[in-house]
């Protein structure tokens, strides 16, 4: 067992949508020989002698590891407790207290501060640090209610100045009870106290300020406190998703910024941030960018090898002029699925393309897989490929069968009418040539 001298007390994770808060704290403890000091300099009952070599008796054998031999130790000094006065026995308990934190036996070392703090005749700054160490045990053992009334008692008999932690635990206690709009005065008091000193807040305080605001759905006051957490602390997490409140509240040029910044600091790892800015930057006119940096992602093997993925770098290629290199993207795109959908692009590239022998076998391809979205699109490209190619039948009979599908119909219509002719002046032009 460590020598117990201070506990920190840590409370169960906070987890609210992309955060995780804890709380660090520290538990007072009253060694032995300053407590006997503290009778003979105040109006306190005295802790006698007798009583004093029997309590250094057991934290010494606590102290070397001797959990068992402590216990029984003090058990031996409770049977004699009927002749005790208030400061010997609460400082029984204190011990008691201690002993059974330390053994993560948090239902009887409340139990034993409590019994501290009942006895009347004591001094108050073991009241006062008792009590507040009562709060962070409830915490620690998720007794969200027992916090608050704990340091409610604290605050009736403190006189003075209210520490940061004060705060910060009640702000906790009211966040796990949901409670949101209470816990948030307290973590801005805390914050904001912190600031008034030209100090700054520490990061488990703004990663619950954070959660506060995002839950009462206050994204404007979410983003500036991540904007104090990124120039405080400089985490990946924290420029990510700076990125995303500023695309939240509408601050486009500054989420792109941001994000950029994230990426040439390499911050941008994971699939999800990497599907993010790419489209930031497609949102932002940037496809090329988006492009590359799903590339990256595919060689990196975080980005999925999916069709969707390949559609999306192809389509982003598109959307930059660079038609050429969409192609494989949408090729290999064809391969990963049963439908057809993506030979249609591909046939509808390949005219852009000017390719039209291309463009016609892919449309007949996606058209024999089958399962189009709009198979009209389909006959239009393949209709436009046998123009091209002066094969004015096949692309006619493409056309008809365009057609028949609402969609296309007008387009269709328009387009044999436009066939028919072109291939009767085709038609004719061979005969003045004989």
């Amino acid at each position: 067992m460590n020598n117990i001298k201070r506990i920190t007390i840590h409370s169960a994770m906070f987890a609210v949508a992309m955060i995780a808060p804890s709380i660090a704290s520290l538990t007072p403890y009253v060694n032995v020989s300053t407590a006997y000091a503290e009778t003979k300099t105040k109006r306190v009952p005295a802790l006698r002698e007798k009583v004093y070599s029997q309590l250094a008796r057991a934290q010494k054998l606590a102290d070397d590891g001797d959990v068992k031999a402590g216990l029984e130790a003090l058990d031996s000094i409770k049977d004699r407790s009927s002749s005790m006065n208030s400061y010997e026995v609460a400082m029984m308990y204190n011990f008691y207290g201690f002993i059974y934190y330390n053994e993560n036996q948090l239902d009887k070392a409340i139990a034993a501060f409590e019994k501290v703090v009942a006895e009347e005749e004591i001094p108050e700054s073991l009241r006062l640090s008792t009590t507040f160490s009562l709060a962070q045990l409830a915490m620690a053992n998720s007794e969200y209610d027992k916090v608050i009334k704990y340091l409610e008692d604290w605050d009736s008999i403190n006189t003075k100045t209210i520490p940061d932690g004060y705060y910060v635990l009640r702000a906790q206690a009211n966040y796990q009870l949901k409670d949101y709009k209470e816990a948030l005065k307290y973590i801005n008091t805390a914050v904001n106290l912190s600031e008034s000193k030209n100090e700054d807040p520490k990061e488990n305080w703004l990663v619950l300020q954070r959660a506060l605001y995002y839950s009462l759905n206050q994204p404007k006051e979410v983003t500036e406190t991540l904007e104090k957490m990124v120039k405080l602390f400089n985490k990946p997490d924290y420029w990510v998703q700076l990125a995303g409140m500023y695309g939240e509240i509408g601050e486009e040029k500054k989420q792109l910024a941001i994000f950029e910044a994230a990426d040439q600091q390499g911050f941008v790892k994971s699939r999800s941030q990497i599907m993010q800015l790419a489209q930031v930057y497609m949102y932002n006119g940037l496809s090329f960018k988006a492009a590359k940096l799903m590339e990256r992602g595919l060689r990196s093997g975080i980005v999925e090898d999916s069709a969707k993925n390949h559609v999306f770098i192809a389509e982003s290629l598109v959307q930059a002029k660079e038609n050429q290199r969409a192609i494989s993207y949408f090729e290999k795109a064809s391969e990963q699925v049963e439908h057809g959908n993506y030979e249609q692009r591909l046939a509808e590239l390949y005219i852009n393309l000017e390719m039209y022998d291309e463009a016609a076998d892919a449309a007949r391809m996606a058209l024999d897989k089958g399962g189009l979205t709009f198979e009209s699109n389909a006959y239009v490209a393949l209709g436009m490929a046998q123009y091209n190619l002066q094969n004015f039948d096949a692309s006619i009979l493409a056309f008809e069968q365009a057609e028949k599908h609402k969609k296309s119909e007008s387009l269709a219509k328009q387009w044999i009418k436009y066939v028919k002719k072109e291939k009767l002046h085709s038609e004719t032009l061979k005969q003045a040539l004989l």
